[in-house]
C-alpha cells in the first residue's frame, strides 16, 4: 500500500494516478472529505488530515509500504517560511511515527542549499526533518514546472504579453511537466532504492521566448515576452496577487535561478519528455471549460 499526500494537487494526483494505473493500492490523503469521493470511485483507500496535524497524517501513514509527501508554500501565511517549517517536522514526525521504510519527497532545485532560495528554503527543512526518521528519502528536485505558466495564461490571452522575470527572454532553462514528475515518484515508490537519493527531475529546455511562441499557437493571437527589470519584480507579483512576504520570496527565487543556485546537483537526472505545447494545450482546455 503507497500513501499519497496532495492527491487534489497536480503532482500527488498524477503519483496516485499512476500508481493506480499499475495496479498498485493506493491512500490518497485529503484535506477535505468532498474531495474524497473521486479517489474512491477510482479505487484508492481515503483518509483525511491535514499535513500539519502530526497524528492525524501518521493515522493516514500507518502500515504504508512507502509514502509521498510534499510541503507546500502557503502564499498566504503571514510568514510563509515558517508555515512550511511547521509542515516539514510534522510531516517527518508523521513518517517516523509511523515507521513508514520509504518517502518519496517533492522538492526542487536548490533545496540542498541553506540561504538565498527564497521558498525553496521550505524543501531545504523538508529533506532535513526527512532524513532524521529513519526512512530512505527519495528527494524530487524539479525543476520550473511548464504550468506556471498557468498563472500567467489570461493576461496572455488578454493582452498579448508574457511577462519573464529574469535577465533575459532567450534563455533557456529545463521545464518539466508536473505529470512527468508523478510518473517519476511513482515509479520510484514502485521500485524503491537501497539507500537514499536526490534525483533531478528535468524537463524539456526552452527559453521564456519559445513559450510565448507556444502560446502564441494555442491562443491563436501574438503572445510577446516582456522582461521585467529586477528591481520590479516584487511590485510586478504584488501586482498579481501575492502578499508582500510571498512576493518577496519568490522575487528570491527567482534571483536564485538567475545565479545557477537552483542548478542539478543531485546523485541522477531524470528528464520528462512531455511538450510545453502539451502542457498549455491542456492548461487552456481547463480555463475553457472553467
Amino acid at each position: 500500500m503507497h500513501v499519497v499526500t496532495g492527491a487534489t494537487g497536480r503532482v500527488g494526483g498524477a503519483t496516485a494516478a499512476a500508481l493506480l494505473a499499475a495496479g498498485a493500492g493506493v491512500r490518497v490523503v485529503v484535506r477535505d472529505p468532498a474531495r474524497a469521493p473521486r479517489w474512491a470511485a477510482r479505487g484508492a483507500q481515503v483518509a483525511v488530515a491535514d499535513l500539519r496535524d502530526r497524528a492525524a497524517l501518521a493515522a493516514a501513514l500507518d502500515g504504508a509500504d512507502g509514502a509521498f509527501v510534499l510541503s507546500p508554500f502557503d502564499l498566504d501565511a503571514a510568514d510563509p517560511l515558517a508555515h512550511a517549517a511547521a509542515v516539514a517536522d510534522s510531516v517527518a514526525g508523521a513518517v517516523a511515527d509511523a515507521g513508514v521504510p520509504h518517502v518519496v519527497a517533492l522538492s526542487s532545485g536548490g533545496a540542498d542549499l541553506r540561504a538565498g532560495t527564497g521558498p525553496v528554503l521550505g524543501l531545504h527543512r523538508l529533506e532535513e526533518a526527512l532524513g532524521g526518521t529513519g526512512a530512505v528519502v527519495t528527494a524530487l528536485r524539479a525543476c520550473h514546472f511548464q504550468e506556471k505558466v498557468g498563472d500567467v495564461l489570461d493576461l496572455a490571452r488578454e493582452q498579448g504579453v508574457l511577462p519573464v522575470l529574469g535577465g533575459s527572454a532567450d534563455h533557456a532553462r529545463p521545464q518539466v511537466a508536473t505529470r512527468d514528475v508523478g510518473a517519476v515518484a511513482a515509479r520510484a515508490l514502485l521500485a524503491p532504492p537501497a539507500r537514499s537519493e536526490a534525483v533531478d527531475v528535468l524537463g524539456p529546455a526552452i527559453s521564456e521566448r519559445e513559450v510565448a511562441e507556444v502560446l502564441t499557437r494555442a491562443l491563436r493571437r501574438p503572445v510577446q515576452p516582456v522582461v521585467v527589470a529586477e528591481a520590479a519584480w516584487v511590485p510586478a507579483l504584488a501586482d498579481a496577487g501575492l502578499p508582500p512576504a510571498a512576493a518577496e520570496l519568490v522575487a528570491e527565487l527567482y534571483r536564485a535561478d538567475e545565479r545557477g543556485l537552483l542548478a542539478p546537483r543531485g546523485d541522477r537526472v531524470v528528464v520528462g519528455t512531455t511538450s510545453p505545447a502539451d502542457t498549455v494545450a491542456a492548461l487552456g482546455a481547463v480555463a475553457a471549460v472553467a
